[in-house]
């Protein structure tokens, strides 16, 4: 059933992304070092990030996506394809980590392969920088592939952007605390995608130097209200009747997003109101919001679709986002339904307050307050001409600051900063 729903919905929403071809190269020989026909002043650059469903996998691969659009040559450097990655633009080049599993080794060791093949793809390819994103342990393999090609006069410079846990949970363990802060003050440039975490890092790591902001970013051509209305009652009747509020929540369902507070928003609202709601992702909490739903009495109003590649065709289908996070350094999955025309219920935490106007775009509550984030849903819900404004407002302030068009080019100027050096 679940199936057909979504065959359903990507047949009738109008607004679909094209598919185009993806470059893929798995061993150093499989491609040309030249791109036929790559335009004079682009670059060649590595992308590291963790392809897995999350927020920093989402914008590395985003971010190659538009690069390429842009004439770059981008070539992604991990253990597995990003799953954004499929079907798209050509100038996209893949190359698989392979990883030893050695007896003698209770754990792979993942790093020191990344920073063979960093190594092995820059010198073959003719890389001119990387740039890899969560600072453990991308960054710490960047550095030893970048002094690797050194010793054979190769300068292979590398920035690190910081997401978020990378700072916040994994590298304030003491014993990832010396090797992230060696990392960070080794790389060439380094970037963060909100000041809320660009202070934390040079508050926490005791950082001395600068750090970049460069923002999240939605491509606003992709993210995009379904602007006949027709169409979206069409859609949006696989989920919900017409009389029917439709929430939505959008992670990768780990403990930091508070999924089960998610149920509980929801079982509030629905106890008020006609109500559905569409949780889009996967993760360790998913069971624990099942089996909620289900104690709640209130599973057969919730839809649990798993991870999926075209969220921005399910985001457009909402009233609201809910998105109770214990922390968010900055809030993507809040930015990509802002770009939808559907306003956040979240938590004022973090990055958050940087990209939601309180009143205008969103509606911010303390952490774990599910009474006050089911009251502030129902007071938008039960005001349609104020929900009608923050939606416009949203979309507004999507385009004005977060455009994909406005902030990639600011990683093209970091780039070129930091190959000037």
């Amino acid at each position: 059933m679940l199936g057909g729903k979504i065959a359903f919905l990507t047949l009738c929403i109008l607004h679909s992304i094209p598919r185009v071809k993806i470059e893929t190269g798995r061993s150093g020989k499989s491609k040309s070092r030249i791109r036929k026909g790559q335009q004079e002043g682009t670059m060649r650059i590595g992308i590291t990030c963790y392809p897995t469903y999350g927020g920093s996998g989402v914008v590395a691969t985003e971010l190659g996506i538009e690069l390429a659009v842009m004439g770059h040559e981008v070539h992604f450097i991990s253990y597995s394809q990003p799953f954004r990655l499929n079907g798209r633009d050509d100038g996209i080049f893949y190359h698989e980590v392979p990883v030893s599993s050695y007896p003698l080794f209770e754990f792979p060791p993942y790093d020191l392969a990344l920073a063979s093949r960093m190594a092995e793809v820059a010198e073959y390819y003719s890389l001119d920088l990387l740039h890899v994103h969560y600072a453990i342990p991308h960054s710490v393999s960047a550095l030893l592939a970048r002094q690797m090609l050194a010793k054979r006069g190769r300068r292979l410079p590398f920035v690190t952007t910081l997401h978020g846990t990378d700072i916040t949970l994994v590298g304030l363990d003491r014993s990832y605390l010396p090797i992230t802060r060696h990392a960070i003050e080794e790389s060439d440039g380094v970037t963060s995608i909100s000041n809320y975490l660009r202070d934390k890092t040079i508050a926490d790591f005791g950082i001395s130097r600068p750090i970049e902001t460069i923002t999240n970013f939605v491509n606003c051509d992709v993210y995009t209200p379904i602007k006949d209305e027709a169409t979206r009652a069409r859609c949006r009747a696989q989920y919900a009747a017409p009389e029917e509020s439709l929430l939505v929540h959008l992670s990768n369902f780990r403990p930091v997003k508070r999924v089960t507070d998610v149920v509980k928003i929801f079982a509030l609202v629905a106890r008020e109101r006609p109500a559905q709601l569409i949780l889009i992702g996967d993760g360790p909490d998913r069971s624990s919001a099942e089996w909620l739903a289900h104690d709640l009495g209130i599973h057969s109003r919730i839809h649990f679709l798993g991870k999926q590649e075209r969220v921005s065709e399910l985001l457009a289908l909402g009233d609201l986002l809910l998105m109770p996070s214990e922390l968010e350094s900055f809030g993507l999955a809040a930015l990509e339904a802002m770009a939808c025309k559907v306003p956040s219920i979240a938590t004022r935490v973090g990055g958050v307050p940087e990209l939601i106007d309180e009143g205008v775009t969103g509606l911010l509550f303390p952490v774990g307050d599910v009474d006050a984030m089911a009251a502030g849903a129902l007071s938008l819900l039960n005001n349609p001409s104020r929900l009608d404004a923050m939606r416009e407002a949203a979309r507004k302030n999507a385009q004005k600051r977060f455009c994909s068009t406005l902030v990639v080019p600011q990683y093209v100027r970091y780039y070129e900063q930091i190959l000037g050096q």
